[in-house]
């Protein structure tokens, strides 16, 4: 995948972009990443690449000259691009698992990062994608970025060592991913589920799916109404209600 960031501020991508799964994701060339800092598209004899709202009002938005002019310069007319571009905004769509898998399905993707109070509302017409990672408000697009590109970027076939590994995520099925247990079998008086060490793989997934589906019920209750659920799974709330209602007795 070929992914483009455009951003004024190039130098906060070199550590997250270089290191850990991503770096070798590079190193497979199975991503690639290519920052380029708008800024040098200025018209201006200064380079700004912002000014204050018609109509007055407090901040400074992103004029759109120098990011249509980089966007143009970098991977041509958006007509003609081949893959999708992405707009950062807390105003965009919420960034969803969902929303992850397709994405990782694209052949090259470029993302604008805002900044300042925000940007000239025609900067919006160049965007497949406008994205917001929460209702919250950041200095900028760069942090949101690479949130996305870190989602996007495990589910690339062979990013992973083991493809299968982002399959049992919480959210890549619409659950909440069941708990994990590694050595020591014991740890100051917390011990290892027994069915983790039985052998049977059948029992073991039947405990990892309903665990599963407790931990969705506790923590995030309205993930399972979008969730298609299984008569297994049915069965399984139901004995995960009568389980609570008798320690509750």
């Amino acid at each position: 995948m070929e992914i483009t960031i455009f951003t004024i501020f190039p130098e906060m991508f070199q550590g997250p972009l270089n290191t850990s799964i991503l770096k070798k994701a590079q190193e497979k060339n199975l991503v690639s990443f290519n920052i380029v800092d708008f800024r040098g598209y200025s018209p201006s004899k200064h380079k700004n690449v912002d000014d204050s709202p018609f109509g007055g009002g407090a901040g400074m938005l992103l004029k759109p000259e120098p990011i249509y002019y980089a966007v143009e310069d970098v991977i041509g007319n958006k007509e003609e691009y081949s893959g999708k571009i992405i707009l950062m905004s807390p105003q965009g769509q919420p960034f969803k698992q969902k929303l992850a898998r397709k994405l990782a399905n694209e052949e090259k993707l470029a993302f604008i990062c805002g900044h300042y109070e925000g940007f000239d509302e025609r900067i919006r017409t160049l965007a497949d994608y406008e994205i917001s990672i929460g209702d919250y408000v950041l200095t900028g697009g760069e942090l949101p970025t690479m949130v996305v590109i870190d989602a996007i970027g495990r589910m690339i076939p062979g990013v992973l060592g083991e493809q299968e590994s982002f399959l049992t995520d919480s959210f890549y099925e619409g659950l909440l991913e069941h708990p994990h247990y590694t050595r020591p079998r014991e740890f100051r008086g917390m011990t290892v589920p027994d069915v983790l060490l039985s052998g049977n793989h059948e029992e073991i997934r039947r405990w990892r799916r309903k665990e599963a589906l407790k931990r969705t019920l506790m923590r995030r209750p309205e993930l399972l109404h979008k969730t298609e659920l299984s008569e297994e799974d049915i069965k399984f709330l139901a004995e995960i209600n009568e389980e609570e209602h008798n320690e509750h007795d």
